[in-house]
């Protein structure tokens, strides 16, 4: 790990953490993908050690980090080779808890926050739908007034830790006259008319849980209701840039794992008189692999950078991170291609490590932002003026 933007603190988090997958997911990853969810005791283990505050500000019991914090600590989880281990943690800390931290109300965050620090109360972010995916406005599940609080109906999709969350933070229209006019829930399990109608079953990220939600008249009360009432889209899209940002992280820590272990294998599998190493057609597609890692691993840190420093907490880093976002999902797939492909007969086999590993990365160009999206958000911000000078 280096770079620019390390400090000691960072420094310690990421050895921390690579040192904590290496003992404690690593080897029984494998048991996990079979049962197709990670154990509690796990994240109970992370909560206590303080992994899950990185982002907390620290009169709230955390360290009070920025986004390359994130950086740092989803691209050491990265490390794991278990895309679907990953994923459960940065759902939990980077997609779903930034709500509640940037919207919650004192009483909100004094009812969830200490429990989602230690694990206990696990989170899902229920934004996607069946025909609403990455376009966020076109969601159709709805609240509407009832009393004294609302009454959500409607359907979400490809939840990650929606069966086996504790709590997830729900979007549901409540302006039918305008596009944008949603609103965010807090909606716990076991809430009435709120179930888990199928576990999904899916390529890759097997011992991640991911749900499709029904909401069938679930009431909840007025403090339920996070942020301002119909400002829900744009509570969402605030935190949409860390969510690519560390879609990615996990996804270079995962290919730095498959080319070292690449390296490892050509450099000692015998082939034609030496090793595979020897050629120089692999040989330098591995090198030119770590040099494109190496530019993406760059580039997010910069546009995190930009984030924490430049603009401010919070700031429009759009552009930059959603470059990152395309372009680092299309190397990292590459690199996994070129890994299962110079593992040769072995890399297909289920057993093999890069095997799981490119299965895991298929999903970053559509996850967190589509690539098409994401090339659309940098060309509405690469618009020059070209109205002639007189």
């Amino acid at each position: 790990m280096r770079n620019v933007y390390m400090t000691p603190e960072l420094t310690a988090i990421y050895e921390q953490t690579v040192e904590f997958v290496k003992k404690e997911v690593t080897p029984h990853g494998d048991a996990w993908e079979e049962a197709g969810r990670v154990p509690r005791e796990v994240l109970r283990k992370m909560g206590s050690l303080g992994m899950f505050s990185l982002r907390v500000p620290e009169e709230h019991g955390g360290l009070g980090l920025g986004m390359i914090a994130s950086a740092v600590f989803a691209e050491a989880l990265g490390s794991s080779t278990f895309g679907g281990f990953d994923v459960t943690v940065l759902v939990h800390t980077d997609m779903s808890a930034p709500h509640l931290l940037n919207s919650g109300t004192p009483e909100q965050l004094e009812r969830w926050l200490p429990g989602m620090l230690a694990g206990e109360t696990i989170t899902s972010i229920g934004v996607s739908e069946p025909d609403a995916g990455s376009d966020v406005a076109g969601m159709r599940t709805q609240a509407v007034p009832d009393g004294d609080g609302w009454r959500i109906n409607g359907t979400k999709t490809y939840i990650t830790n929606g069966v086996y969350g504790d709590l997830t933070i729900v979007a549901a229209r409540t302006d039918p006259s305008n596009r944008y006019g949603i609103t965010m829930f807090l909606v716990p399990a076991g809430t009435p008319g709120f179930t888990v109608a199928k576990k999904l079953s899916k390529h890759g990220w097997l011992c991640s849980d991911t749900a499709e939600l029904v909401f069938d008249d679930v009431w909840v009360s007025n403090d339920q209701v996070l942020g301002t009432a119909h400002r829900g889209f744009y509570e969402t899209m605030r935190n949409f840039q860390n969510e690519r940002m560390v879609l990615i992280a996990m996804g270079a820590g995962a290919a730095q794992a498959a080319l070292d272990l690449t390296l490892a294998h050509t450099q000692s599998r015998p082939a034609f008189g030496g090793h595979l190493y020897d050629l120089g057609a692999i040989r330098q597609r591995l090198a030119m692999n770590q040099a494109k890692l190496d530019a993406v691993r760059a580039a997010m840190y910069h546009a995190a950078w930009l984030g924490d420093t430049v603009m401010g907490p919070g700031a429009d880093n759009t552009k930059e991170m959603s470059g990152v976002k395309a372009y680092g999902a299309e190397v990292i797939n590459e690199i996994m291609y070129d890994c299962v492909q110079f593992h040769g007969g072995m890399g297909y086999i289920r057993e093999s490590p890069v095997e799981r590993m490119s299965r895991d990365a298929r999903i970053l160009p559509i996850g967190g932002g589509a690539t098409e999206v994401m090339l659309e958000e940098i060309a509405k911000r690469s618009v020059i003026d070209a109205t002639p000078q007189r």
